[in-house]
């Protein structure tokens, strides 16, 4: 299912803005779903500088790298659905490579290398993000490239490579604004390996990191321009949330990198599998395995190699979590967020894994090999699972299949709906799955549709209870979907 936010990426590579959408289209007309499609698709109307104006103006925390290439590739290959995700898809794939040469400059080892590719492929998070119109598959192999960068220019000293490691900081940034985290992140690793000295390492990193900043300059003058817009898309985030539910949110995103087949979903019994009851005891001891692979990692590896993996991870995570603890917000449960820590686990169950299964004792290789077994056949299992649901747990917009079967199944329907709460983006999300016959009649709130008598089905979207009050005066609404995001409207008798 195409998404909320993956429906704002086609906004975005259409050129147009939401406010331009919402005064094109939600004006009380009426429009067949296919005259609404020319916003969810590049057209000859707005160009790449418009792509990239919508960003600057209305979603500036999200930098406009990724956006680019996607409008381009779609220019190229299509509008598809298919098509928009295929690229972030395919650069995932440069994963792959990536993980195994950031192994092999960390770790030395060939085994630990080739094992973190295994786990990268059936891990059930990283195969969500490769298969959606976001720019996140693109962050993973962007953390994984600074990360390679910055080590070998470590180890080698070259100004060729420091120069490669500030492009690397300036295309992460470019593609997502956490980047700046995974700098300090390095920044911290960097004077710790020399002692807080202001050595030639030092220097060269501070150069280099600057360098990348400065060529980020003009989308840091456009994101503070939108401080403003960016903390109001944002109030959702900013709700305070107990600790307790907070530490079970971080702890269940973590288990989603090796195991994603528990989770109980009462609205959606599709993905309530009977496996989904007993997989779920497995969260505990892929906490237990995570924390242990951090523990052996600190004892056995040496200095310069745990102390990078443990920055990796902990400085991008407690950049998020502490503000949530403190000032208040769940930030730190989107888990999309914390991708360089969630890199940093996967090293560290590698190295763990690597190192046991070819123990000198005989029993500790068979139960490393075995723990092994059971963390792929988990993330197979998970992968298995999620790929035959409608939608998972990492997209918004859940009910929007099972509302757009009934409406398809109707005769001659006119949805009608406002911009009340997420509307806009549902809506945009809901027309990849509706039928090219349905019309749809959108109003701006407090604007109330006039609704023509030339239509068999009326169906009403997630109205507000202002609208729905207007509206009952001369319609009898029906709740026919049953968390009454679908109501069916009839004439009242005279």
């Amino acid at each position: 299912m195409y998404w909320h936010d993956e429906a704002y990426t086609s906004l975005r590579i259409s050129g147009y803005t939401k406010t331009e959408f919402v005064q094109k289209v939600f004006n009380g007309r009426v429009f067949a779903v296919g005259d609404i499609q020319e916003y969810q698709q590049p057209n000859s109307e707005k160009s790449l500088i418009n792509t990239i104006n919508s960003l600057a103006v209305e979603d500036a925390q999200h930098p406009p790298l990724y956006y680019v290439i996607v409008r381009l590739w779609m220019q190229f290959f299509g509008n598809s659905v298919a098509t928009t995700r295929s690229l972030s898809a395919i650069i995932s794939l440069l994963a792959f490579p990536g993980i195994y040469w950031l192994c092999l400059e960390l770790f030395q080892s060939s085994i630990t290398a080739w094992i973190s590719v295994a786990l990268l492929t059936i891990s059930p998070f990283h195969l969500l993000y490769a298969q959606e119109a976001r720019e996140f598959g693109l962050w993973v192999v962007t953390t994984l490239l600074a990360s390679i960068a910055l080590l070998r220019a470590i180890r080698l000293g070259s100004k060729k490579l420091w120069g490669i490691y500030a492009v690397t900081v300036a295309v992460g940034l470019y593609t997502f604004l956490f980047s700046g985290l995974l700098a300090i992140a390095y920044g911290i690793y960097v004077f710790a390996i020399e002692r807080f000295r202001f050595t030639k390492t030092v220097k060269a990193y501070l150069i280099a990191t600057s360098a990348g900043f400065l060529a980020f300059v003009p989308w840091i003058l456009t994101v503070i321009n939108s401080l403003s817009e960016i903390e109001r898309t944002t109030a959702s985030a900013q709700t305070r949330e107990s600790v307790s539910f907070l530490v079970s949110g971080w702890i269940a995103n973590i288990s989603y990198l090796f195991g994603d087949f528990w989770r109980y979903e009462p609205f959606f019994p599709d993905l309530n599998l009977p496996i989904l009851r007993w997989g779920r005891f497995l969260i505990p001891l892929i906490l237990i395995l995570v924390l242990y692979s951090f523990f052996f990692l600190y004892r056995q590896a040496e200095r310069r190699v745990w102390l990078f993996v443990f920055t990796l991870s902990g400085v991008t995570a407690l950049a998020l979590i502490l503000p949530d603890l403190i000032i208040g917000g769940k930030l730190s449960l989107r888990a999309r967020y914390v991708i360089p820590c969630y890199v940093g686990i996967q090293l560290a169950v590698a190295y763990l894994l690597a190192s046991q299964i070819i123990s000198s004792k005989l029993i500790a290789q068979k139960f490393w090999q075995l723990v092994m077994v059971l963390v792929i056949s988990s993330g197979v299992i998970s992968c298995t699972v999620s790929s035959q649901a409608e939608t998972w747990w990492n997209k918004g917009s859940h009910k929007n299949p099972e509302i757009a079967r009934i409406i398809n199944k109707s005769n001659n329907p006119l949805l009608i709906s406002s911009n009340y709460s997420l509307n806009i983006g549902d809506i945009m999300s809901l027309i990849h799955l509706l039928d090219y016959k349905v019309q749809m009649q959108l109003v701006t709130e407090p604007s109330i549709p006039n609704i023509p008598d030339s239509f068999s089905n009326l169906f009403l979207y997630n109205p507000s209870k202002k609208f729905r009050s207007e509206l009952e005066k001369k319609y009898k609404l029906v709740d026919v979907f049953q968390y009454g995001r679908l109501w069916r409207l009839e004439q009242k008798s005279r």
